[in-house]
């Protein structure tokens, strides 16, 4: 530790050091070698799916022209934040999976911790804006076009791009940055952070349970009541085809929701687990393996996605005979 547990004197002691100076220790699961190890592998594995599922989906939605509509603009941009989140911690995680040396700088910290907390906010903001996408592509149907325009969708992914930054920055600006170094987590993980403080961190317990309240179950009532209306017009159409082809329209988007909130209510919900090192391999399947599931969903059985797939698969192999034509 860099100061002692007297607040007034831990401020001293900050204000003269440097920050740039200040280093963190990430336990992890230090005393378990042999699993780091596997989770080196498992985690890299994981994250080379998600840079190439995700990727995949951006591009696909770039060049499809029939890809050119608001369900898929927002699943650019969840895919654009899957990569930004996992970026922001994965590549250092798995680094430190193979060496003794597990420090992270104060500044890197606090950046990591700034990304992940506002890819998570504006993910949570962004699945409701999907589900309203949803309602109104069902309920609808025939002004969905006027209505979901390109300028609303753009207003809709920037507010949800917005709303995360401002609920993260605020998280960052209320860090109490003082106290013991060894933080007992793979990353810069907010709670495990906070309980470092040598101040009093009751402004900062309130400040994060009003952000879950508001980012995270704000966002699924909306969710919940989109699908009940959504529900309710399926149940009145009159064809089982009719009634098929509109859930099968929200599957998506569902199944991603189900997963997402399904892993975050488990994680705050569960009793905390004696063994601290269940608690963290709980946190690294929500991180890694969610973004990893994303693009997974949205292909399975999505005729849309495939058929995209397999047309630029088709127009690559086309370029690559043309190459071989004029330069062989």
């Amino acid at each position: 530790t860099w100061c002692p547990s007297s607040s007034d004197i831990c401020t001293c002691k900050m204000d003269r050091m440097n920050w740039t100076e200040i280093e963190f220790i990430l336990q992890g699961l230090s005393e378990y070698p042999k699993v780091e190890k596997l989770l080196f592998i498992m985690c890299l594995m994981m994250y080379l799916v998600i840079l190439l599922g995700n990727s995949t989906l951006i591009i696909l939605t770039l060049l499809d022209s029939r890809l050119h509509t608001p369900m898929y603009f927002f699943l650019g941009n969840l895919s654009f934040l899957n990569i930004c989140y996992t970026s922001s911690f994965i590549p250092l995680m798995l680094i430190h999976f193979l060496s003794q040396k597990k420090t992270i700088s104060f500044l890197r910290c606090v950046v990591q911790m700034s990304v992940s907390y506002t890819m998570g906010s504006t993910e949570c903001v962004l699945l409701a804006v999907m589900a309203y996408d949803r309602y109104v592509a069902i309920c609808n149907p025939l002004r969905y076009p006027i209505i979901m325009s390109k300028a609303l969708c753009i207003q809709m992914a920037a507010l949800s791009w917005g709303l995360g930054f401002l609920n993260s920055l605020i998280k960052t600006i209320l860090l109490p940055f003082c106290g013991k170094n060894v933080i007992n987590h793979f990353v810069c993980e907010i709670l495990a952070f906070v309980k470092l403080a040598c101040a009093d961190i009751s402004l900062n317990e309130i400040a994060i349970m009003l952000g879950n309240v508001i980012f995270l179950f704000s966002p699924l009532l909306l969710i919940c009541i989109s699908y009940i209306f959504i529900l309710s017009n399926v149940l009145r159409i009159n064809s089982a085809e009719g009634r098929k082809k509109a859930f099968s329209t929200c599957s998506a988007h569902l199944t991603v929701v189900t997963v997402f909130y399904g892993t975050i209510l488990f994680m705050y919900m569960k009793p905390k687990s004696k063994d601290s090192a269940a608690d963290k391999l709980i946190a690294l399947f929500y991180g890694v393996v969610t973004p990893m599931l994303n693009p997974i969903i949205y292909s399975l059985r999505n005729t849309e996605v495939l058929g995209a797939m397999r047309k630029l698969m088709r127009r690559h192999c086309f370029s690559k005979k043309i190459q071989y034509v004029f330069f062989n």
